[in-house]
């Protein structure tokens, strides 16, 4: 045990004197992560400490909770609160406010709302229950496998709302915008073992910025970055794969086939990106008996949008897209805090206020 630890110790310390060695004399670079996971690892061990001032990593918008716009929070509150349904979700959408309400608001109310750790669970209630069961269905490629097999087996009292995202379109649309210069990214681990490394190639192409698929180890995250450095100083767009015990080019081709049979492709709105082209996740027309959207159509068609004035002060689309970090934003652990959220950086364990918050970052 402790000739294994004093081996990363010592992976950790040469890759990041290595990093400072490459990065002396050499002008700033903003490397940008894309996965709530990496920035609990950064955070955690501290490894922004380790590099020098000229590199700088950001976190973007890897945190699929935090993405999830207020509208789709809105339509979901609209249908419990009109609807005797059983609505399912995981832990930490729970928490997410609207105008001082949240699901676990509703389920103190004496709505019914469960908290499931996966559909599957989901699916076994609606089997157990002559209630429609609602599922709300949010992630990117990494859990949209499981909501697409459990449409093709689902019993008929059973919908989803779909909340979830195509993430590349993100990195994408984030490059268009031009808000930050991003000179490097670091690609989602747990996606990735999705789609695989092939599904980056059309950014690399059209915008020429290195990527590096990275593990969730501190080590895996360095040795990222120095492939990275050493990428941008050759003048090559790489496209790095060091996940690669559990990362492969094609990626698991049989979920990618279940989701491409179930979900279609939308303009859909993100936190802090506004509408990305073809990154939202509907289901596809012949799957519409169980869309939520449309099962309670009727319903959606009185449904006004409406705005938290709460918010305007949350920045948390500018943390989003790596502008700022959380310290910069004004309410960050003053009336913002993990024990009374105002944006859903600060409620999800991926967002990368909580994540600062749970580990000093800040001070």
């Amino acid at each position: 045990m402790t000739k294994a630890v004093s081996s990363r110790k010592d992976i950790i310390r040469r890759v990041s004197e290595e990093i400072r060695r490459e990065m002396e004399g050499y002008r700033e670079l903003k490397i940008m992560h894309l996965c709530g996971t990496h920035e609990d690892t950064v955070t955690k061990y501290g490894l922004r400490s380790l590099l020098p001032n000229n590199l700088k990593l950001l976190s973007g918008p890897g945190c699929p909770v935090c993405i999830i716009p207020d509208t789709d929070l809105q339509r979901v509150f609209y249908l419990i609160e009109n609807e005797d349904i059983i609505f399912t979700t995981f832990g930490d959408m729970a928490r997410v406010p609207f105008k001082g309400k949240s699901l676990f608001y509703y389920r103190s109310k004496g709505n019914d709302i469960r908290i499931v750790y996966s559909i599957f669970d989901s699916m076994n209630i609606a089997r157990e229950s002559k209630k429609m069961v609602v599922h709300f269905g949010i992630g990117f490629e990494t859990t949209m496998p499981s909501t697409a097999l459990a449409i093709l087996d689902s019993p008929d009292n059973f919908c989803v709302f779909s909340s979830h995202r195509f993430f590349i379109p993100a990195m994408d649309y984030l490059l268009s915008l031009g808000d930050v210069r991003v000179d490097g990214f670091i690609n989602p681990g747990h996606v990735s073992t999705i789609t695989g490394i092939k599904a980056y190639e059309g950014v690399r192409k059209k915008y020429g910025v290195p990527q590096a698929i990275a593990g969730f180890e501190p080590e895996d995250v360095l040795i990222a970055l120095l492939n990275l450095v050493k990428s941008i100083k050759s003048g090559d767009s790489e496209l790095i794969n060091e996940y690669t015990r559990a990362v492969t080019y094609e990626g698991n081709v049989k979920a990618q086939e279940v989701m491409n049979e179930v979900f279609a492709t939308d303009d859909w709105e993100w936190r802090g990106l506004g509408v990305v082209p073809e990154s939202g996740a509907p289901l596809k027309d012949k799957y519409g008996d169980y869309d939520a959207l449309k099962v309670f159509e009727d319903l959606f068609e009185d449904f006004v949008e409406e705005e938290d004035v709460k918010k305007k002060a949350c920045r948390c689309g500018d943390v989003l897209r790596g502008i700022i970090m959380p310290s910069e934003c004004p309410l960050f652990q003053k009336s913002c805090t993990p024990k009374d959220p105002i944006g859903p950086c600060m409620v999800s364990f991926e967002g990368t206020c909580n994540i600062w918050a749970k580990y000093g970052a800040y001070i």
